[in-house]
Protein backbone atom coordinates (compact mmCIF):
# COMPACT_ATOMS: atom_id res chain seq x y z
CA UNK A 1 0.00 0.00 0.00
CA UNK A 2 0.97 3.38 -0.87
CA UNK A 3 2.47 5.33 2.53
CA UNK A 4 0.31 8.31 1.67
CA UNK A 5 -2.83 6.39 1.90
CA UNK A 6 -1.72 4.40 5.47
CA UNK A 7 -4.21 5.68 8.45
CA UNK A 8 -1.45 7.38 9.97
CA UNK A 9 -0.15 9.08 6.86
CA UNK A 10 -3.89 10.51 6.48
CA UNK A 11 -4.23 11.23 10.39
CA UNK A 12 -0.45 13.83 9.65
CA UNK A 13 -2.19 14.92 6.84
CA UNK A 14 -5.55 16.37 8.42
CA UNK A 15 -3.79 17.81 10.74
CA UNK A 16 -1.49 19.72 8.97
CA UNK A 17 -4.92 20.68 7.11
CA UNK A 18 -6.29 22.03 9.97
CA UNK A 19 -3.00 23.61 11.66
CA UNK A 20 -3.14 25.48 8.15
CA UNK A 21 -6.68 25.71 8.71
CA UNK A 22 -6.42 27.34 11.67
CA UNK A 23 -3.37 30.00 9.98
CA UNK A 24 -5.62 30.70 7.32
CA UNK A 25 -7.95 32.30 9.56
CA UNK A 26 -5.32 35.00 10.05
CA UNK A 27 -6.21 36.37 6.11
CA UNK A 28 -10.11 35.17 5.89
CA UNK A 29 -11.73 38.62 6.93
CA UNK A 30 -9.91 40.65 4.36
CA UNK A 31 -10.39 37.62 2.04
CA UNK A 32 -14.15 37.77 2.71
CA UNK A 33 -14.27 41.70 3.27
CA UNK A 34 -15.61 41.22 6.87
CA UNK A 35 -14.13 44.71 7.21
CA UNK A 36 -16.98 46.10 5.25
CA UNK A 37 -19.43 43.66 6.27
CA UNK A 38 -18.76 44.67 10.11
CA UNK A 39 -18.15 48.32 9.17
CA UNK A 40 -21.96 49.38 10.18
CA UNK A 41 -22.34 47.35 13.60
CA UNK A 42 -21.64 48.12 16.67
CA UNK A 43 -18.06 47.89 18.40
CA UNK A 44 -19.04 44.76 20.80
CA UNK A 45 -20.47 42.69 17.37
CA UNK A 46 -17.34 43.76 15.62
CA UNK A 47 -15.02 43.12 18.75
CA UNK A 48 -16.78 39.75 19.21
CA UNK A 49 -16.76 38.92 15.62
CA UNK A 50 -12.61 38.76 15.41
CA UNK A 51 -12.60 37.39 19.20
CA UNK A 52 -14.76 34.29 17.91
CA UNK A 53 -12.87 34.12 14.43
CA UNK A 54 -9.55 34.14 16.59
CA UNK A 55 -10.52 31.56 18.85
CA UNK A 56 -12.03 29.39 16.03
CA UNK A 57 -8.50 29.45 14.36
CA UNK A 58 -6.73 28.31 17.16
CA UNK A 59 -9.07 25.89 17.90
CA UNK A 60 -8.46 24.90 14.43
CA UNK A 61 -4.63 24.78 15.35
CA UNK A 62 -5.41 22.94 18.61
CA UNK A 63 -7.63 20.01 17.02
CA UNK A 64 -4.44 19.61 14.09
CA UNK A 65 -2.12 19.39 16.28
CA UNK A 66 -3.45 16.28 17.97
CA UNK A 67 -3.17 13.93 15.07
CA UNK A 68 0.08 15.55 13.34
CA UNK A 69 2.02 15.44 16.75
CA UNK A 70 0.21 12.19 18.74
CA UNK A 71 -1.22 9.98 15.73
CA UNK A 72 0.16 6.35 17.20
CA UNK A 73 -0.86 7.91 20.15
CA UNK A 74 -4.22 8.30 19.04
CA UNK A 75 -3.99 5.18 17.74
CA UNK A 76 -3.59 2.41 20.65
CA UNK A 77 -6.46 2.06 21.45
CA UNK A 78 -5.90 4.10 24.91
CA UNK A 79 -9.14 5.06 26.80
CA UNK A 80 -7.77 8.78 25.98
CA UNK A 81 -6.81 7.80 22.68
CA UNK A 82 -10.95 6.70 21.38
CA UNK A 83 -12.28 9.92 23.77
CA UNK A 84 -10.04 11.89 21.86
CA UNK A 85 -11.02 10.48 18.29
CA UNK A 86 -14.64 10.21 19.32
CA UNK A 87 -14.64 14.00 20.03
CA UNK A 88 -12.49 15.04 16.74
CA UNK A 89 -15.32 13.11 15.07
CA UNK A 90 -18.26 14.91 16.41
CA UNK A 91 -16.40 17.99 16.38
CA UNK A 92 -15.37 18.06 12.94
CA UNK A 93 -19.05 16.03 11.73
CA UNK A 94 -20.90 18.59 13.13
CA UNK A 95 -19.25 21.06 11.19
CA UNK A 96 -19.65 18.80 8.18
CA UNK A 97 -23.39 18.76 8.75
CA UNK A 98 -23.22 22.68 9.05
CA UNK A 99 -21.79 23.25 5.75
CA UNK A 100 -25.08 21.72 4.01
CA UNK A 101 -27.73 22.17 6.43
CA UNK A 102 -27.06 25.54 8.24
CA UNK A 103 -24.80 28.03 5.38
CA UNK A 104 -27.55 29.36 2.32
CA UNK A 105 -26.86 28.95 -0.97
CA UNK A 106 -27.90 31.79 -1.45
CA UNK A 107 -24.23 32.57 0.13
CA UNK A 108 -22.28 30.78 -2.70
CA UNK A 109 -24.88 30.43 -5.78
CA UNK A 110 -23.76 32.18 -8.80
CA UNK A 111 -20.51 33.47 -7.13
CA UNK A 112 -17.82 31.94 -8.11
CA UNK A 113 -14.90 32.24 -5.82
CA UNK A 114 -17.89 31.80 -3.06
CA UNK A 115 -18.87 28.21 -4.74
CA UNK A 116 -15.32 26.86 -5.19
CA UNK A 117 -14.87 27.97 -1.43
CA UNK A 118 -18.01 25.94 -0.65
CA UNK A 119 -16.92 22.76 -2.65
CA UNK A 120 -14.09 23.02 -1.41
CA UNK A 121 -15.17 22.93 2.47
CA UNK A 122 -17.40 20.25 1.52
CA UNK A 123 -14.64 18.36 0.31
CA UNK A 124 -12.46 18.82 3.55
CA UNK A 125 -15.34 18.76 6.02
CA UNK A 126 -16.05 15.44 4.44
CA UNK A 127 -12.28 13.97 4.02
CA UNK A 128 -11.50 15.18 7.96
CA UNK A 129 -14.75 13.77 9.17
CA UNK A 130 -13.98 10.38 7.34
CA UNK A 131 -10.25 9.99 8.46
CA UNK A 132 -10.99 10.44 12.34
CA UNK A 133 -14.17 8.35 12.24
CA UNK A 134 -12.21 5.64 10.57
CA UNK A 135 -9.45 6.31 13.30
CA UNK A 136 -12.19 5.49 15.78
CA UNK A 137 -13.33 2.71 13.98
CA UNK A 138 -9.84 1.12 13.30
CA UNK A 139 -7.75 2.13 16.53
CA UNK A 140 -7.58 -1.60 18.78
CA UNK A 141 -10.02 -1.62 21.19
Amino acid sequence: MNHLFTLESQLRLVGLALTAMGAFHIVLPRLVDWPADLAGTSLLTRQVSYAHLFFIGLTCVLLGLLPLCYTPELLAGTSLGTALLAGQTLFWGARWAFQFVYFSPALWRGDRFRTFGHLALAVLWTWVTAVFAYALLAAPA
